[in-house]
């Protein structure tokens, strides 16, 4: 069995050895080698989409395909058919390192971390953001002690993030497809949106992408948002209508948003959003560095051996 694993990621192939299977480095910007045309195992990672496409028409013995990444559409668009080849998501890989983003983000935005970016790359000194200021003034986002804190999308990213909301008391509740107790954390389900979101100083969107998510925040949903709300998307950029989103903080409807993924990647220079002063922008910088790769190849390898049901299967 040959296993074709990416240059794109730092693995140690060694933690993959023992289980009989020939291990092949391959460029995912490049298409695969002829040679290695007859491998039964790809490994995804930051593949182009050239690169996947090239191999969906010419892998014709593949019978598993481990993405790394927490999602399956870039494997899913290049053409691969779930029906006949075993997709496993690196789900969980990302779990820490989105959470640690996500909370810098609410940081940056509770404690004004931009403007006075912005001052000092101006060359002045922002006074009115320093000196007394009023503590957890009704109607303002300026800390995350107390802060209402909404996660649409409560799954293992929202599970590691909680915890450190609550040690600096935030009160936490979550948004999700079905109602619950998770993690000792109150989750409504999307039915009670429309009443979660009247009382949200933090709105954290953790949704994957999907027909069912597109536009998930739209006009409608952000009106009901208090004015001082800021609006945290680590999920994906189609989950919000960007627009609308645009319209809103014009218009002071909502405080802010702190986004770190988009529609269109990447941001095209013409968004408007560059330009809004309350908006923090990343680029898509929250993932990106998958953790225990080894560790989730090795499971799913020895399962798919001995003909078990892999991790994080379709």
């Amino acid at each position: 069995m040959k296993l074709l694993y990416p240059t794109s990621l730092k693995l140690d192939p060694s933690l993959l050895e023992g289980f009989g299977a020939s291990l092949q480095p391959y460029n995912v910007r490049e298409p695969i080698p002829e040679e290695h045309t007859d491998a039964e195992v790809l490994i995804a990672w930051t593949n182009t989409p050239s690169n996947l496409k090239d191999a969906a028409s010419r892998l014709k013995n593949l019978k598993w395909i481990q993405s790394l990444a927490a999602g399956p559409n870039d494997v899913l668009n290049a053409g691969f058919d779930p029906k006949t080849i075993a997709i496993t998501t690196g789900s969980g890989l990302h779990d820490q390192t989105v959470a640690e983003h996500t909370l810098g983000l609410l940081l940056v935005s509770a404690r004004k971390f931009h403007l006075m970016r912005d001052s000092q790359m101006q060359g002045k000194w922002p006074g009115n953001l320093g000196g007394p200021q009023p503590d957890k003034e009704p109607g303002t986002f300026n800390t995350l002690s107390e802060a209402r804190i909404t996660v649409w999308g409560f799954g293992n990213i929202a599970k590691q993030l909680t915890p450190w909301l609550r040690a600096l008391g935030a009160d936490v509740k979550g948004i999700a497809r079905s109602a619950g107790v998770r993690d000792g954390v109150q989750v409504y389900s999307e039915d009670d949106l429309s009443e979660i979101l009247k009382e949200t100083d933090a709105l954290i969107m953790i949704l994957p992408g999907s027909d069912s998510t597109k536009n998930a925040l739209n006009a409608e949903r952000l009106k009901l948002l208090p004015k001082h709300a800021w609006v945290v998307n680590v999920g994906r950029g189609t989950c919000i209508d960007e627009d609308a989103l645009n319209s809103a903080l014009d218009n002071g409807e909502i405080g802010g948003a702190a986004l770190d993924v988009f529609a269109t990647e990447p941001l095209p220079e013409s968004s408007p959003l560059y330009k809004q002063k309350n908006v923090v922008l990343s680029p898509h910088a929250a993932g990106g560095r998958p953790r225990g790769a080894e560790g989730l190849i090795a499971e799913n390898l020895r399962r798919f051996l001995a003909k078990q049901e892999l991790k994080n299967a379709l």
